[in-house]
C-alpha cells in the first residue's frame, strides 16, 4: 500500500467515487485508471451485476455496476457513468461510479470500523469508514466487490 510516514502516523490516499449520492473511497493502490466506458457489450445471461464487458487499450475488462452492486435503482440523470479500472489476480475490472471525485490523503488513524447502522449493503462492501467534514466515506474494499464475479460470470 502507499504509506507515507508523517507525525501523526500513516497517510493513505483514497481516490473518491460518488454512487448513489454517497461518497466512497478507494485505496489508489488498488486503482489503475479512471475511465469513460464506451463501447460496452452485454454478456448474455449474466446477471445485473455486471454491466458488460469492453476493450480498454488491448485488454478485456469486466464491467461492475456498483448501483446494482449495492441494490441501488439504476442512475437515471443522464449523466454519462464512470469508471475506476481495478485489478484482482491478473483481471481487469471497471467499478461503474456515478461520478469521479479527487484524491484525499487521510490519516490511517481516522478510519474506524464499519458503524453498526451502516446500511447493510455498504456494509458487505465496506472496508470501514471515514468521518469527515458532515459527511461519511465508505471505504470500498476492492476484494469484496469483486469477489462474486467468476461466481456470476460462471453462473
Amino acid at each position: 500500500m502507499s504509506k507515507s510516514e508523517t507525525a501523526e502516523g500513516s497517510v493513505v490516499e483514497y481516490v473518491t467515487a460518488m454512487i448513489g449520492g454517497q461518497l466512497f473511497g478507494l485505496p489508489i493502490s488498488r486503482v489503475q485508471d479512471v475511465f469513460m466506458p464506451e463501447r460496452l457489450t452485454r454478456v448474455p445471461l449474466s446477471p445485473r451485476e455486471i454491466a458488460g464487458v469492453l476493450n480498454l487499450r488491448g485488454r478485456i475488462v469486466t464491467v461492475v455496476d456498483m448501483r446494482a452492486r449495492l441494490g441501488l435503482p439504476k442512475n437515471e440523470d443522464g449523466k454519462p457513468a464512470m469508471a475506476v479500472g481495478v485489478d484482482l489476480r491478473g483481471e481487469s475490472y471497471g467499478l461503474l461510479i456515478d461520478q469521479i471525485g479527487e484524491v484525499l490523503r487521510l490519516c490511517e488513524d481516522g478510519r474506524e470500523e464499519n458503524p453498526v447502522n451502516l446500511d447493510p449493503r455498504l456494509a458487505k462492501l465496506a472496508g470501514g469508514v471515514h468521518r469527515l467534514d458532515g459527511q461519511l466515506m465508505v471505504i470500498l474494499d476492492v476484494d469484496r466487490v469483486l469477489e462474486i464475479v467468476p461466481d456470476m460470470l460462471a453462473a
